[in-house]
This record gives structure tokens, C-alpha cells and sequence, in this order.
């Protein structure tokens, strides 16, 4: 009676299945069906980042440029963010050369950069901290005492700051939301991909100065409002003109710390007097119930004004 098959196979040939076997699980664990998995892609770009961020910080310090890492000046966060844009863009444009994608997929199309959408990003966030501060103020947790900068000094740092916060919502919007997210969309879909991304964005928070975990949560939550923009517009151009505006009311407008880091000139002298849930204390208004009750009402608002469109990130972006 013949033997089994398994019986008269050559030892070698079990060898070199059980090796095949091997390679195929190795492989797995680096490729999925669309290629090379999510969790590597992200690995590889932001390894890239970390690499360019260390090549500037070299370059700076050859040149003799030193900012300290809680200098918060014009000047400062001009250098700084607008240098780290820069090197999330490279890293995403060698990624983008790798995936065979336009860099503009990721989120920052040249087609509608500073229209429509970002200028309408710029009065919700102006608008927003308004709403914040006017509350503080009419339930006795603000008063403001007068100017700090006049004439030309109060101009020059409106636009000063007005181009550093812009280079903070390049900065972090294409670094959160940009390439990472499209890359997590593509693995895990929009939401869970959404609600990673957020949780990271107020984790990233918790370091700053004095940083409260409602400042966190709140954190979280306008990284939310940033990535549901993101799937209803289309891009992040909304999403950068709302991330600087905000910041510019609360940092040069109001003078009120931001993130825990007061600003080296400003409009107004704002000053805050009531309990610390409520104005966010040392942290400023990041910290306080108040705005994290504003952030809450936002990701409302953008399903009133953009809900009736069809969203156009169920998919990412090709």
C-alpha cells in the first residue's frame, strides 16, 4: 500500500517549505494587500522628518542661530515653524515621489490655496476665541486694561504674528493631518484614522507649560474639528486659515497665553480673575471648560455648514 504523500517527501523539500513558510509570515507583517503596510509608510516619513529637522538644526547652529525651544516671539516662530513646514513638506514630497501621488493629495492642493475655504477658516477661528474670551469676559473671568502695543509697534506685530500662526497651521496641519492621515484612511478609514490622529494631536499638547488634561481633551478636540473640515472641504486649506486665526486672537489680539507660553507683544493686556476651570489659569484658554465647550460646538457647526455636501474623503484623496 502506498504512503502517504507528507510521507515521501524529500527531507530538504519540508526544509524549504517551512522556510517559505517563514518568509511569507515576514512578509505579511511589512506588506498588506495594497503594498507596504500603514504602520511602516508612517515609520519611513516620519523617520524622514526627524532626519531633516536634525539637518536644519545643524545648519542653524553652524550659522550661529539659536532659538531656545519656549522662545515665543515673532521672530522666534517665524524661523522655527516655518523651517518645520518645510521639512514636512520634504518629508511628504519623498513619499509622495515613492507613492506615485501628487504631494497635493496629502491635503495642500495648489488649486484653492488661500481661497474660498481658507479665508472662511480664518473668521470661524477668529470668531471662535472671540466667543471664548467674550464669555470669560460677561461671566466676570476677564477684564482687559488697556493697550500694550500702539501705531506702528501694535502693526508690526499684527502682521508678525499673523505670518508665525500661519506657519504654525502649515506646520502642524501637514504634519497631523496631512500625510499621516491620508496614509491611515487608507488602512483603517476616515474615523478610526480621525480619532488616532486627534488623540495623538492632544497627546502632542500635554508637555506645554502648566498643561491641564482639559487643555488636552480640548486639544483633541480641535484636532477632531480640523480632520472632519478635512473630509468635508476636501483639503486643509480651511483647516489652516481656522488653526492660525485662532491662534492670532488668542496670542496677539487678546494677549492671553497660548498652550501655557505668553507672547512677547501683543494688543491688548488681557487679565483673567476667576477659577482656574474656567479661564484655563497659567495653560490660558486651551485649559478652560469655556473654549473646550466651543471646540464641542464647532464639530456641530461644520456639519451645519458643510453637511449637505457630499463628503469627499470617505476615500483619500488620489
Amino acid at each position: 500500500m502506498p504512503s502517504e504523500p507528507s510521507q515521501l517527501a524529500h527531507p530538504d523539500q519540508q526544509g524549504i517549505s517551512r522556510t517559505e513558510g517563514v518568509g511569507y509570515t515576514i512578509s505579511r507583517i511589512f506588506v498588506g494587500p495594497d503594498g507596504l503596510r500603514a504602520f511602516w509608510k508612517l515609520a519611513i516619513f516620519i523617520t524622514l522628518w526627524r532626519v531633516l529637522v536634525w539637518v536644519v538644526t545643524f545648519v542653524l547652529h553652524a550659522l550661529h542661530v539659536h532659538m531656545r525651544a519656549t522662545e515665543f516671539t515673532v521672530r522666534a516662530n517665524i524661523i522655527r515653524d516655518g523651517l518645520a513646514f518645510l521639512t514636512v513638506m520634504a518629508a511628504t514630497a519623498i513619499m509622495a515621489r515613492v507613492e506615485k501621488r501628487s504631494i497635493g493629495s496629502y491635503g495642500l492642493p495648489l488649486r484653492g490655496a488661500f481661497g474660498l475655504r481658507f479665508f472662511e477658516g480664518l473668521f470661524w477661528g477668529f470668531v471662535a476665541e472671540c466667543v471664548t474670551i467674550f464669555t470669560l469676559y460677561l461671566t466676570g473671568n476677564v477684564s482687559f486694561q488697556g493697550l500694550d502695543q500702539q501705531g506702528r509697534a501694535a502693526l508690526y506685530y499684527a502682521v508678525g504674528w499673523g505670518i508665525a500662526f500661519l506657519m504654525v497651521g502649515f506646520f502642524e496641519e501637514s504634519l497631523f493631518r496631512g500625510y499621516p492621515q491620508f496614509t491611515l484612511t487608507q488602512s483603517a478609514g476616515f474615523w478610526p484614522a480621525a480619532l488616532i490622529i486627534s488623540t495623538l494631536f492632544g497627546l502632542a499638547h500635554m508637555p506645554n507649560p502648566g498643561e491641564t488634561w482639559i487643555g488636552g481633551l480640548s486639544a483633541g478636540l480641535s484636532g477632531l474639528v480640523m480632520c472632519i473640515s478635512l473630509r468635508l472641504t476636501g483639503n486643509l486649506w480651511f483647516a489652516v486659515g481656522l488653526h492660525a486665526a485662532w491662534d492670532w486672537a488668542e496670542t496677539y489680539l487678546f494677549g492671553v497665553a497660548d498652550s501655557g507660553m505668553p507672547a512677547s507683544g501683543h494688543l491688548l493686556n488681557t487679565t483673567f480673575s476667576g477659577s482656574k476651570w474656567m479661564t484655563g489659569g497659567t495653560v490660558g484658554p486651551e485649559g478652560s471648560v469655556v473654549e473646550l465647550l466651543v471646540v464641542s460646538a464647532l464639530l456641530g457647526l461644520l456639519f451645519l455648514r458643510f453637511g449637505r455636501e457630499k463628503p469627499r474623503l470617505s476615500a483619500p484623496l488620489s
